[in-house]
């Protein structure tokens, strides 16, 4: 009877400890105790079978979000790095900063702000100024001279596309636009340009060799004083012009004498014009485009 009582009594413990199981409360955590990694450990990692196995999927590649930023620059890239991409140069010819860093450049077709009014044909974004390889490693010597001085000089055009040339034609018969020619040609007709020797049908800019620049102060960038503007196409801009302030000769002087130093020789008719003597290609005018098109 005794042994029939014990057994009912731990059939009933049994029963009970059962029931308490199912609402136990949680293990408690050592919070100095070692976390469990998230992800499978170096170990655990080595025993996966590799992509690519059988029966084994390939990961997953991340999604790749299209980037705002232009060709070539990195959105992540400080302002002062970036930089838009470059088309390769034909052989022969250089990017007139990678040899003379220092040069200004202020290239002017490559905008409005020109004879034309108009962003000029062959010239693209992020232009930068070329020139066969010989011309500008005598520029480079130049800006040298120059800057023992405290001067410098600042590039309004280089390398110029024949298509440049033939957009030049073509806007000679195009009617006036009487805000350009207040700034550029008020004494002469359009239509008269080219037999004055200011518009031609060649240019020695499409040889590669020929440049069209100034002086400045190396050390604010501002240019010098040279009795008229860029692309003055009037009696003022010739060498040896009438009417010049002893200072403004001196500035062409200074920059002719630099110029000429270096085997560049001036064009009369125009102060900022030179172009390298022994140039490569004496006889091939060039077509492709400068800038990222």
């Amino acid at each position: 009877m005794t042994g029939r009582r014990d057994a009912r009594a731990a059939l009933s413990c049994a029963f009970v400890c059962l029931l308490l199981a199912g609402c136990a409360p949680p293990p408690t955590v050592d919070a100095d105790a070692p976390v469990p990694p998230a992800y499978p450990s170096a170990s655990t990692q080595a025993k996966a079978p590799a992509a690519g196995s059988p029966g084994i999927s390939p990961p997953l590649a991340s999604p790749v979000v299209p980037s705002s930023a232009p060709p070539g620059v990195s959105e992540t890239s400080p302002p002062s790095q970036a930089a838009p991409a470059q088309a390769p140069l034909p052989d022969g010819f250089v990017y007139v900063s990678d040899l003379a860093p220092e040069v200004a450049e202020s290239l002017r077709y490559a905008t409005k702000d020109n004879f034309t009014g108009a962003v000029v044909d062959g010239y693209g974004a992020g232009v930068r100024a070329v020139l066969t390889r010989p011309a500008a490693e005598a520029l480079a010597r130049v800006q040298t001279a120059l800057m023992a001085e405290g001067l410098g000089l600042k590039i309004f055009d280089a390398y110029r596309p024949q298509r440049a040339v033939d957009r030049f034609q073509a806007w000679a018969a195009e009617p006036d636009d009487p805000a350009r020619k207040a700034i550029h040609y008020p004494d002469i007709e359009k239509s008269a340009l080219a037999a004055a020797g200011y518009i031609a049908r060649r240019s020695g800019h499409s040889r590669g060799s020929t440049v069209d620049l100034t002086l400045c102060d190396a050390a604010t960038g501002a240019e010098l004083d040279m009795g008229g503007p860029f692309d003055f196409f009037g009696p003022i801009s010739h060498h040896g012009a009438s009417g010049l302030t002893d200072v403004q000769q001196t500035h062409r002087r200074r920059l002719k004498g630099a110029m000429a130093a270096e085997g560049f020789a001036a064009y009369e008719k125009e102060w900022w014009h030179y172009t390298l003597q022994n140039e490569p290609f004496p006889d091939t005018y060039f077509d492709f485009v400068v800038g990222t098109g």
